[in-house]
């Protein structure tokens, strides 16, 4: 049984500039979907979009896996007033309908997890023929003309007695082949629902919308931190090994600082069988040169969304979010910082990383940071 997932994406945004590729917790609003669905049970993942920067992001992006693919769609299906319906049979009818099973994934909605994926596959294989998710909310609900909707104000009942209202939140929304065929529609004759947590119900429509769910998410992720044994530890490089500047000449990058005691540290470590990893950004040479001079074997360049690929490493060596260390110091490492089992930060890190991270170390970067993380691991590691 074939089962894709389906992403839609537009370039224009009214409410929020350039919305699915802004940075929501330091990675691009749109990869929070995408990274789940490709852990999911999905065979397929399409990112649907006009936007070209989004289609060349994704190649070089997700070279690692063969599930993701990005496809350019029409100027008709990206308008403002084309429905999602219209871009999701657009995109059917190119491919005959060659899928039993098709996953609408929203991007507006970053709280999606692959279990809430797979909890929607799943109940197609029970009798349903579509299903969607929803948040049980516990709110009472009125009409224009003051009448309640939901409950009696005049027997007003706690919380805990009051069965709430299960509303749609917009996340996932699965249907088989025939369905989509029948109804053109997403949803069918016998759906069931799928319920997620109550913040996923925020929607991002304004830049007030922007500061909750992203505050949310980041505090969602350190909720999930677990205290166990440190196996890797993952570095980012500009502002971690190095103090963050760079010398250019005519020819381009130059010279770059590294500390000798940072590698010291990582080559102590070594002997205590913790791993050292490299992620970066940048796709820098004098970088490669450096790592490979501290036996550094797996050295990630060029990273823009660090967090999937994080995850698609932990898979590989079966291991968890909570036996990984994170040392590193701007926003697009900040995803990382919040979820890793422990992250740290140097003294001279920017200040969204400091408030967020678990440790803020006393030496600044380039200058005996990582050394100090490494005694920081080796002293950690022995309760274990």
């Amino acid at each position: 049984m074939k089962k894709i997932g389906f992403i839609p994406l537009r370039k224009g945004s009214k409410g929020i500039p350039n919305k699915n590729k802004r940075k929501m917790v330091g990675r691009s609003l749109f990869t929070w979907v995408l990274g789940e669905a490709i852990f999911s049970d999905l065979d397929e993942v399409v990112v649907y979009t006009d936007d070209e920067s989004i289609i060349e992001f994704i190649k070089k992006e997700y070279h690692w896996t063969n599930k993701v693919k990005s496809l350019l769609r029409s100027k008709e299906s990206a308008s403002d007033t084309a429905s999602t319906e219209f871009a999701m049979l657009e995109f059917c009818e190119s491919i005959n309908y060659d899928f039993d099973v098709f996953c609408l994934l929203q991007v507006t909605s970053p709280f999606t997890k692959k279990d809430d994926i797979n909890t929607c596959l799943n109940k197609l294989d029970i009798g349903y023929d579509s299903v969607l998710t929803v948040v049980n909310t516990h709110r009472f609900l009125w009409n224009k003309e003051g009448e309640p909707l939901n409950y009696d104000p005049f027997n007003r009942p706690r919380r805990q007695d009051f069965e709430g209202l299960l509303i749609e939140n917009g996340a996932v929304y699965a249907a088989k082949k025939e369905i989509i065929q029948k109804h053109k529609n997403r949803i069918g004759d016998k759906v069931a629902v799928v319920e997620m947590p109550e913040e996923s119900l925020h929607e991002i429509d304004s830049e007030a919308d922007w500061l909750v769910v992203e505050n949310l998410l980041m505090e969602r992720q350190k909720r999930q931190k677990k205290s166990e044994k440190i196996t890797h530890v993952v570095l980012d490089v500009d502002g971690v090994f190095t103090d963050g500047t760079i010398t250019y000449t005519k020819d381009g990058e130059h010279t770059k600082s590294f500390d000798m005691r940072d590698g010291m540290g990582l080559e102590i470590l070594r002997q205590y069988n913790v791993e050292a990893m490299v992620m970066t950004s940048e796709n820098s040479e004098l970088v490669a040169k450096r790592m490979d001079k501290l036996k550094i074997e797996n050295v990630f360049l060029g990273v823009k969304d660090k967090f999937t690929l994080l995850n698609h490493i932990i898979s590989q060596k079966d291991i968890t979010l909570s036996n990984i260390a994170y040392v590193g110091d701007d926003v697009n490492d900040l995803t990382n910082i919040c979820s890793v089992g422990w992250s740290l930060t140097p003294n001279n890190a920017t200040d969204i990383v400091k408030q967020h991270a678990d440790i803020v170390l006393s030496k600044n970067s380039g200058a005996g940071a990582i050394r100090e993380a490494c005694q920081f691991i080796m002293n950690y590691n022995k309760r274990f």
